[in-house]
């Protein structure tokens, strides 16, 4: 506890410090006053220039780093603010992260106002449209399940439009029929506004529930269902957006049914086209990342680069971004994380986490500030409730509605449990406080109450609903996923159930989910995998040599652990002893293996010993005697290297890791416990009498092959072995 007040209140002098533009401004002026009394206007071949009387030690250019210093220090701040309430976990098993974050926004958002008397930061549209939207976007796309989005693609599309639009339309309507009537009082407002506030208050964000759903590991249908349904919903939500907006600066008088019959075709041609532009920039980058594999270290920049232009570009296009980028990011992983090193893979995933989730910790601490900021309330009673009411009622409605049309179609259909809790998951987040705060002060006269309503919809489903969610799976025994791994008669099981449906739907003449997938798996193995893979990307992906590899890899390092239990490696170079074939060689990266070539690999007696396939040279094998690759395996692991062997590379083109200093700190360590037994073993030898009537115990060195030798006989060798290694440092040097 201590800890966290100590880092709440260095958070508070941080945010006076940078909060004060005043106070900063002034000091700017007063130096800059200061440096101007000894400076005198001469003119030079360039033009004019200041001429100083005297060298100043120091000067301050606020004005000239006031913006990219404010934008690193709000970042710090965000996340320092993250780090604040990670010091209380048991705070985090209680209220979600995104309501700590807006909790803090409000703190930090009181300290500024306190210090200006006026709200001097705030979110603006174009900062969280181009600049923080697109990487949260990018991850949950580059991260989406893609046998499971795809396998529920058919549901995902029905919550994602059909249920976006419901949302929309009814509380659009709602408010109007409640206006009409005179519940929400005497405002400036009409049917076209109030759809477009439905259209942008549809929007869900459910990051509160995904965490929970990952923390409880409810089960995968369910998962994908919202996970799937708040990604494509918030794509949907801004074409909706769009089009009332468009209606509303033209007019309800103009509006006839050629403009409504318009807006419907600019509502698919919109969402359509983006999801088009965010598939050919996945094709791309995926025949980019073939020809990338000598420049690694700007590799994962062009995943990066290319999935913010297909943002961009769909936007230009006055296409949906959202979708675009989501599209992208869904199409290319599986091509691209196959073409690329596994350090690239690996770089551009904890990337995309870091990009998204700082992202989305400064959006909810600009939640949180927002709010402090008395210019921006309008309060309107009537209008608060009821949107909150008509979006928790209409949420269910149309979720119990749309899963009972689905479950007559699907093979195996949501239960009641998992149709509550979809509904009671729609949480409103950042899409819709970006939405809002884009409107048109002149077009539209209630903006404010707009807003006000707005950032209170996400406050109360943000905590209430995201501090209630985790209560209500466990008090509803929601079905759980199995977290254990699927054994391979599972495995088998499952793929056999696969192909049973579709050859029943194939003898039956439907043209089902199945056959579809079937049709796109075969489609997919003859050309996509040729046109966007590389041949060894493309080997790897066969199943069979995948598993044949997985089992090599085993049986290798079940080797390597047999060779340092004996001490030496020397047992595989004996072919009479192991049932391995050294001298037969794998097929290059571009060749097929056959079944016949396969079964020549596999041992004949597994039982007896694991088989292994080593690539190992046959000339190297051919010159090196059985003593000298003794001596060789000797000095590998008894002795350790000198500083002057250790390799420090430095690469602007190649990642190199340097591994000479845990081999050497392994050998040493190893090299002192042999020596320290050895050491041991001399205390107890032939001269020493004891009373035990065993005989005595006599010292062994393990480059006798671990026969006991005598004493003196032991004090001997190792001055010989001091004496090499003396001979070896000299000959190295």
């Amino acid at each position: 506890m201590p800890a966290l007040w100590h880092s709440t209140f260095f958070l508070g002098i941080v945010l006076l410090a940078i909060s004060w533009p005043s106070l900063a401004s002034q000091a700017g002026n007063d130096d800059l006053q200061m440096g101007t009394e000894h400076r005198t206007d001469k003119g030079t071949e360039n033009g004019t220039t200041n001429l100083i009387t005297t060298l100043p030690i120091v000067t301050w250019n606020w004005h000239e780093i006031q913006f990219p210093y404010l934008i690193v220090v709000w970042i710090l701040v965000s996340w320092l603010c993250k780090l604040v309430f990670q010091l209380i976990p048991s705070l985090t098993s209680v209220i979600p992260e995104s309501g700590l974050l807006i909790c803090i926004g409000w703190g930090l958002g009181g300290i500024i106002y306190g210090a200006d008397k006026v709200q001097s930061f705030r979110l603006q549209p174009f900062i969280f449209f181009f600049y923080l939207l697109p990487q949260i976007v990018l991850d949950s796309g580059y991260s989406m399940p893609n046998k499971l989005f795809f396998s529920n693609l058919g549901s995902i599309l029905v919550y994602a439009v059909i249920g976006t639009c419901w949302n929309a339309a009814t509380l659009g309507l709602a408010l109007w029929g409640c206006w009409l009537g005179g519940a929400i009082g005497d405002i400036d407002t009409g049917l076209l506004q109030l759809l477009l506030f439905g259209s942008l208050i549809a929007a869900v964000d459910p990051v509160a529930v995904i965490a929970v759903f990952e923390e409880v590991h409810v089960n995968e249908v369910l998962y994908i269902l919202v996970f799937g349904e708040s990604l494509l919903n918030d794509g949907v939500t801004v074409v909706l957006f769009n089009v009332f907006n468009a209606f509303v600066s033209l007019g309800g008088a103009k509006i006839d049914a050629v403009e409504i019959i318009k807006g419907i075709i600019s509502f698919f041609v919109v969402a359509v086209g983006g999801a088009l532009v965010g598939v050919v920039f996945a094709l791309l980058i995926s025949l980019l990342t073939r020809c990338t594999k000598n420049i690694q270290i700007i590799e994962p920049g062009f995943i990066f680069i290319l999935g913010y232009l297909s943002y961009l570009t769909a936007e230009m296009l006055s296409l949906s971004p959202i979708l675009s980028c989501t599209f992208y990011g869904v199409c290319c992983q599986k091509y691209i994380n196959a073409n690329m090193d596994e350090r690239s893979v690996s770089t551009v995933r904890y990337a995309m986490k870091v990009f998204a989730n700082g992202s989305e910790t400064i959006i909810f601490v600009f939640l949180g500030i927002t709010a402090i900021d008395p210019s921006i309330w309008v309060w309107n009673t009537a209008f608060i409730f009821l949107t909150l009411l008509f979006i928790f009622v209409f949420r269910f409605i149309g979720v119990f509605f749309l899963t009972w049309i689905l479950n007559q179609y699907r093979l195996v259909p949501l239960e009641f449990i998992d149709q509550v809790v979809m509904g009671y998951g729609g949480l409103r987040g950042a899409v819709a406080y970006g939405l809002v705060i884009s409107l048109d002060e002149k077009k539209y006269k209630e903006k404010n109450m707009m807003v006000s309503t707005t950032l209170l919809v996400v406050y109360f489903t943000v905590m209430l609903q995201g501090i209630t969610m985790k209560p209500l799976v466990k008090w509803l025994k929601v079905k759980r996923a199995a977290v254990t791994e699927r054994t391979l008669a599972e495995k088998i099981q499952n793929r056999t159930f696969d192909h049973i449906l579709v050859a029943i739907e194939d003898i039956s003449g439907q043209i089902g989910h199945n056959y579809m997938r079937d049709k796109w798996n075969n489609f997919e193995e003859r050309w996509l995998y040729w046109l966007l893979m590389t041949p060894s990307a493309k080997k790897s992906c066969d199943h069979i040599f995948n598993i044949f590899h997985r089992l090599n890899l085993k049986d290798a390092m079940s080797y390597v652990k047999e060779g340092e239990r004996r001490g030496s490696l020397a047992f595989i170079r004996k072919e009479t002893k192991v049932d391995v074939d050294f001298y037969k060689k794998l097929p290059s990266c571009g060749q097929q293996i056959t079944n016949s070539e396969l079964l020549c690999f596999l041992p004949s007696r597994w039982d007896s010993m694991p088989s292994v396939c080593l690539d190992m040279h046959e000339q190297d094998l051919k010159m090196r005697e059985s003593e000298d690759f003794n001596a060789h395996h000797l000095l590998q692991q008894h002795l350790y290297r000198g500083k002057k062997q250790h390799r420090h590379r430095c690469s602007r083109k190649h990642l190199e890791v340097n591994k000479d200093k845990n081999e050497v700190q392994e050998i040493f360590q190893r090299t002192m416990r042999s020596r320290l037994e050895s050491f041991k073993s001399t205390k107890i030898g032939p001269w020493d009498k004891t009373p035990s009537s065993s005989p005595p115990v006599l010292p062994v060195h393990p480059q006798l092959g671990g026969q006991a030798v005598p004493g003196q006989q032991f004090l001997h060798q190792r001055e010989q072995d001091k004496e090499a290694d003396r001979g070896l440092e000299e000959k190295e040097d």
